[in-house]
Formats: C-alpha cells, structure tokens, sequence
C-alpha cells in the first residue's frame, strides 16, 4: 500500500478490473428480486456537466446499494441522439449530424466511465440508430391501425427568408435566430397522436403515482386540466353563424362584454375584410408577450340577456383548447380585464364577494355596488350573483349549476367535459428524426409502410443547410418509393417524428440485450424480461422534464398494455426529481460563466471525491450550492480514510481473535453498529445520502480515536473500517476497492452484502456525553441513557485519550452532570 493517496491510479486501476470482471453485467436470470434502477438518458453533446455528475452518481449510490442487497440490478444507459442541436452542429461546422452525435457519444461514454458508473453498457440504447427506431416507426403503424394517429392541419414558425420551418427554441423575439427576419404563422398539414383519448385514465391514473413528488404530480393534474363546464352557442345573426364557446365559470355568462377568436378560426377570414390585418395577427398567434386583438365587422348576441357584443380576432386564443372562441368577461378574468383596458372596452360587474376582499376590489373604496370604471382589477372568485337577471342573488356554486340547467332546457348549448391536454403534434419538418412511416399516393392516398418493410432508414448522403424544405426532398432514392397497394409511384412523408417519440418508450428497450428484440413476437407475451423487469422502480432527472417527458412516456405505456405487450399502467415506480446546480447564486450555465468542469474536477481531486461532496452539500431534491471549499472537504476526508488504514496496516495485517462480548461494550463497537443503522435508514429513507455521508464522517472520527491495545481492540478496529468501507463504497467505490483490499479482502467489495446492524448495540437510546479534565473538553463517550453513574465513571475512564492524560495523577473528584457531560477532576 503507497503511502499517499493517488485517486488517479486507483480509479484507474478498479475501473479496469470493473470492466474486465464485467461485475455490472445484468444477470439474466428472472427469477432473483429485480430493481430497476433508471436516470432520464442524455442528449449526447459531447460534454457531461455537474447537472450529470449528481443526477448519475445518485443513481449509481441506489443501483450499487440495491446490488448488496441481493437485488437483481438492472442500470442501463444510452443515448438521446436525435434532435435539432445535431442539426444545428453541422450547419456550423460542416459536419453531417450522424459523425457529429457518434463522436459526442465516444466522449461522453469516456467521461462517464471515468465517473466510475455501474452501468451495463450491453443494454444500451442510442436512439438515432435504425435498430432503435425502427420501432418508433411500428409503434406509429399500431397508433395508425387504432385510430390514435391522424393527420390534421396546425400552425407552425415559418422564416419566410430561409423557407423553413422554425423550432420555438430557434425563434428569438418573435425573429428567426438565423436571419433575424420576422417569423409568422404558417399552417401546414401535420401528424398527431391522440393522446386526448387516454386524457380521463391519464388524470385518473395520478392517484397511483404514490412514489412522485406531490408538486410533480399536480403539475401532470394541471397539464392534463380536466374542465367540467358547458359549451354555449352566440348567435352572429349578420353571417347567419354561430360562435360557440366553452366555460367553466357560467355564473359569469351575464359579464359577458367581448368575444374573441383564434386566428385560426373557420369563421376568422369570414369575419375579417382587410386580410393583411388577419395576417397580421396570425403572425403573433401563441404569442404571450403582447396581447393583440382585431376588431372585427360583426357582432355577436348573448343567448342569456340578449346583448350583443364586438368580436376580435386575438392571438392568446388557442384553436387547440376548447373550441377556439371565448367570452370574455373582463370584471372576472384578468387577461380579459387587461385587454378591455387596452382596447377601451365596457366591464361589468356581475358577481360581489361574500365579504369585502382585502386589498379592496376598488380603488377609491370598499362600500356600496362596484362602479366598474373603479376596478384595480378583476375579481376572479366565486361569491354571490349581481345584475344576472333571475340568477341575481345565488351563490356562485348554486348559480353555476342553475344555469346550465336554463342552458340545456332552453337548447342553448349543453353541459360537456373539457381538458386543455391536446393531441401531440408529432411532425417535425427537420431532417435529423425517425423517418414517418407513410406514402402518398396519386392513387391509393395515405398509405401505410408495411411492418415488413421497416425500418425506413434515414438517408445519411444529404446537405444539411438549415434554409428552405427539408433535404429529405433533395433526396429521391429516399422520396420515391413503390405505393404496396398499387404498386404505383408513391412519395414518402418527409417530416420526421418529434424527439419526445424516442425517450417515450427507451425504458422499455432496456428490458432486453442489444439485438434480443421483437416487440410482434411472442417474446413480449411469454415470461420475458419486459414482464420481469417493468416498471422501472426508480426513476431519476431533473424537474424540467416534470410534464412532456412524463406524460408521453405514461400515455406510451398505456399504449402498448392496450397492445398486449405489457400488464402495467404506469412506467415509473418512483420518481426522484434532483435539485439544480447552483454557483455564484444562480444555476450553472456557460452564459452565466459560472460553469465547474467535471473533468477538471476529476484531474485533480479524482471522481471519488467529485461524487462525494455531489452527495454530500445537500439531498437529492434540493438545489446544491456548490462550494470550493466543501470540494476539499470531501477530498480531505478520503485522505484521511486512506492515512487511517495506512498507519494501522501492520496491526490490521494480523489476524486477531473473534470479538468476545466484552468488547462489544467498547464504544467503537456500538458507534459502528449505530452508524450501520443510521446510513441505511438514511438511505432507505428518501435516499438522504447527505446525512448518512455525515454519519460516515462520525465514525471516521471515532476510528480516529480509537487506540487499540488488546488483540481484541484490533479485531474491533478492523471490524470499524471494514464496516466504514462497506458503508462508503456505493459513494466513493474506487477507495473502497482499494482500502478493502489493503485490509486483506480479496475483491470486489461490490460482491459482499450490505452490512447489518446488531439491535442491541445500536440501541436508539444512546446518548453523547462530553469528557472535560479539569474542565477542558478530551473527549467524548456514547452511552445507553439512563445507566447508572458508576457504569458512566467506567466508560469514561476507560476512554483512551482520558485515561492518557489522566496517566497516574490522583482522582480528586467526579461531577456527572446527566446527559451533558462528565468533568474529572485530578491533581497536579
């Protein structure tokens, strides 16, 4: 054993002997208890960041621990290699996306080998390899036999410069990030999934998800936003139309000032004479930032007291929510009331609080019936009925259901259910995604590829230049293709699947070895490993993908048990969302130049420690402040774990005799057995890794002070750090490796089981006393509460730093202040 520690060579060292070994193999027999163990797969940019190092090396500590337990381990990873970043690489650099991902993912896999990840690199996935989405395409031809996949019209970013199509990312204020020209609206034909038919099972299904963060799953709850309410007809007597509206707040329907439309509108263009104007709004469709209306030539008639309103054109209304045409109530919705206030619109009151609000609803007072020219705002809560004809008077809970009572009787518009989740739009007019597997044809329409055929490879011989359609139609071995049903020239569907497709399903693919998949076998439906291993039992990523990601991959599983290719509702068992980050006060960013490179890191502290004070500065779901000096902390630590073992390597060397009972009085002993107990609750407990960590310092400290004499004391010091390492090794594996074989272990410590504590010795009711001579503080004893004084005097005499100093002098007295301390006090 070197005197000094090398992190280097030791990690070096072990991540060979891992890798030869193959120790992180998945076992193939399904028969063991399984745990999956998943972190959310990243984009392949060439670089890993901190954000990685804690997301990978909390799921590491899980997947390792799990494996001492006895657990069946599955800890796969890959890649999620398709998407707009590869595209945008090789306009900049004049190298196809295909060479540009392969190398980000070479240099990433080094990196996060040089982590000292446990992962089985024989499941992993790269999703841009038609081997892997091959089945996106025939997961597609399922949804298109089924009914969830359909073709419809939407709107989209269009640079009328670059001839092309824009991702939101790529629009920067409302300009194109390459040209800087102006992006409008542009409608084009487009693929979806109907997701909205698992909208009722998605919501339900929230009640199951007991292992997420209740804010995470709220956050599903919300996206989803299911709506009771009713759906009301105002007649646009001039055109002989109806506008119909959705509502969840009918006790407001007498508020009723305005009505505004979707650009997108099928009445729009026959409300609207100046075209250019319409153009105009389209342009600034979706645009939250700035709220603008066009008034238009007509009017509409409120069914419920006959008044007739002005209708706009305005750009915050989706075509995608509800039916693209709202009424706006602008004393009960503040968008609506900031809207009237720009356009100079009329506001009526028509509902009062039970009690006057504070802050006042009106600015000049608070008694007496509101004057809407007044109002500091719109009051957006239930309360009781004004001005609202027969209503006047009701409660908004009572009115609410009253008038859709007066609704349906009257044939004025029903009662219906709503959600604001809408289909998934899955095209994308880009070159660098799963090929959509469809034809056109002049004769046949739409036309299926046939399963046989997949998969439809993406074309790797196109110039990718970022302006006008995709290249995919430069390409004709690729556009052109023979129609199956007719046998006629067809063209193939030139848009590309949206990059969520691939990371909806990837989890599944892990479930078996590269090239151990045929989803229409019978593999999937006998006692596969898709049985065996789903669902993932935890799950681990960063809060930003608490909607889309999770969403897709639910309604994906859904799907495909309604395939019959899986018996479970839901893909996650429990999710972990890990906090961001933080330096200098906001989240590490290379705009922000507060970025700390992981390489670096490991050059000169080595991953061990990178991974330690990851763990360490705070838990899994809170942001970490990242500290220099906490970096050196975690570094001396393992220093002195290694100095530990080295200056007690002779002693430890030899063997000793078995703990007898009454060594295990010694406080060594119990503090070890209590710090097993502790890091293992901690563990178990919502993986506090940082307390366990702290825990693991402790006994540190104890071995430290322990100076064995006795051949018994040995056997209890070695024991100690046995245990230490044990207890260490999913955090810092490397060091572990190597301490545990300088103690004379043969390797790999990742084959030993998980150490377990002895109840007796671990007893929660131990306390810490501090031990002062003559009033100063040598050290300090760990007791069972409540033992008698005597047996307290013993321990503490028998401390070893105690009774060095004490040496031979006489005893003058003994102050025993109970649960605080013990003060001997001896002469010169």
């Amino acid at each position: 054993m070197e005197e000094r520690y090398d992190p280097q060579a030791v990690e070096l060292k072990w991540q060979k002997y891992w890798s030869e070994r193959q120790l992180y193999k998945t076992d193939g027999s399904l028969n063991k208890k399984k745990f999956y163990c998943l972190e959310m797969f990243p984009y392949p940019s060439g670089e890993i960041h901190m954000g990685h190092v804690r997301n990978y090396a909390i799921g590491d500590v899980i997947a390792r621990y799990k494996r001492m337990h006895g657990y069946n381990v599955l800890h796969p990873m890959g890649w999620d290699a398709f998407g707009l970043p590869a595209e945008n690489a090789a306009i900049k650099h004049d190298v196809h996306p295909s060479e540009w991902t392969r190398r980000n993912i070479d240099n990433m896999k080094i990196q996060l080998n040089r982590m000292g990840l446990s992962y089985d690199w024989e499941r992993e996935v790269t999703t841009c390899t038609p081997e892997y989405y091959k089945w996106n395409q025939w997961f597609f031809l399922k949804m298109l036999e089924r009914g969830l996949a359909h073709r419809k019209y939407s709107f989209v970013n269009w640079c009328p410069s670059c001839t092309t199509v824009l991702a939101n990312e790529q629009v920067i204020d409302e300009k194109c990030w390459r040209c800087d020209s102006l992006v409008i609206q542009k409608k084009l034909e487009q693929w979806f999934f109907r997701i909205t038919q698992y909208a009722e099972e998605l919501l339900q299904s929230c009640d199951e998800l007991d292992g997420w963060p209740e804010r995470v799953v709220l956050m599903q709850k919300n996206w989803i936003g299911k709506g009771e309410g009713v759906e009301v007809d105002f007649p646009v007597e001039e055109i002989g139309e109806k506008l119909r509206i959705f509502t969840t707040r009918p006790d407001t329907l007498f508020g009723v000032k305005f009505m505004c439309i979707a650009p997108g509108h099928p009445l729009s263009e026959k409300l609207v004479k100046d075209k250019g104007a319409l153009d105009a709004v389209k342009a600034k469709y979706g645009k939250e930032t700035e709220k603008v209306g066009l008034l238009t030539d007509f009017s509409a008639t409120n069914p419920l007291n006959g008044e007739r309103v002005p209708i706009y054109v305005a750009n915050f209304v989706l075509m995608e929510y509800g039916t693209g045409a709202i009424m706006s109530v602008p004393a009960h919705d503040q968008r609506d009331f900031e809207f009237a206030k720009k356009y100079g619109l009329p506001v009526q009151v028509v509902i009062m609080p039970e009690i006057p609000p504070n802050p006042p609803l009106l600015r000049g007072g608070t008694g007496g019936l509101p004057d809407a020219e007044l109002l500091a705002g719109a009051y957006e809560d239930e309360g009781v009925l004004i001005d609202s004809g027969q209503f006047t008077g009701l409660h908004s809970d009572v009115a609410k259901k009253e008038i859709v009572k007066f609704i349906e009787e009257k044939g004025l518009g029903k009662a219906v259910v709503n959600y604001k989740l809408r289909d998934w739009g899955i095209s994308r007019q880009r070159y660098w995604g799963t090929p959509i597997p469809v034809l056109y044809c002049d004769r046949c329409g739409i036309v299926p590829v046939p399963e046989k055929d997949l998969p439809v490879i993406l074309p790797e011989n196109v110039k990718i230049t970022g302006k006008g359609s995709s290249p995919l139609l430069e390409s004709e071995a690729f556009l052109f293709a023979e129609c199956p049903q007719c046998r006629g020239r067809a063209r193939r569907e030139t848009d590309t699947m949206d990059t969520f497709v691939d990371s909806s399903w990837y989890f599944i693919r892990y479930c078996f070895k590269k090239g151990d998949i045929d989803l229409k076998s019978e593999i999937i439906t006998r006692e596969s490993g898709l049985k065996y291993w789903m669902p993932v039992d935890q799950y681990i990523g960063g809060v930003e993908h608490a909607v889309l990601h999770l969403l897709y991959s639910r309604f994906f599983t859904k799907v495909i048990r309604d395939l019959g290719l899986l018996n479970i509702n839901e893909p996650f068992q429990n999710l972990l969302t890990q906090g961001m980050v933080i330096k200098d006060g906001s989240k590490m960013s290379k705009s922000k130049g507060n970025v700390v490179d992981p390489n670096y890191l490991i050059r000169k502290y080595g991953a061990d420690t990178s991974r330690l004070f990851s763990l360490f500065a705070a838990p899994p779901e809170k942001d970490l402040d990242w500290s220099d000096k906490g970096v050196d902390g975690a570094y001396r630590f393992l220093n002195r774990l290694w100095g530990i073992v080295y200056k007690n390597r002779e002693g430890l060397s030899l063997k000793r005799k078995v703990i007898g009972e009454p060594a295990k009085t010694l406080l060594l002993y119990r503090k070890t057995h209590h710090t097993i107990k502790k890091v293992t609750t901690d563990i178990e407990r919502e993986y506090h890794f940082n307390t366990a960590i702290a825990a693991l310092m402790e006994l540190a400290n104890e071995i430290t002070a322990f100076e064995p004499k006795k051949d018994e004391e040995w056997g209890i010091l070695k024991f100690a750090i046995e245990q230490l390492l044990l207890l260490l090794s999913p955090f810092s594996p490397h060091i572990s490796e190597e301490l545990w074989g300088a103690l004379g272990n043969k390797p790999s410590i990742f084959e030993q089981k998980w150490p377990e504590w002895d109840n007796e010795a671990a007893k929660e009711d131990m306390i810490e006393l501090v031990v002062q001579v003559n009033g100063k503080l040598r050290s300090k004893i760990i007791i069972t509460a409540g033992i008698p004084d005597d047996e307290i005097k013993k321990i503490a005499f028998d401390d070893n730093r105690v009774r060095e100093i004490i040496g031979g002098k006489t005893i003058k007295k003994v102050i025993i202040v109970r649960g605080k301390l013990v003060n001997i006090v001896i002469g010169e």
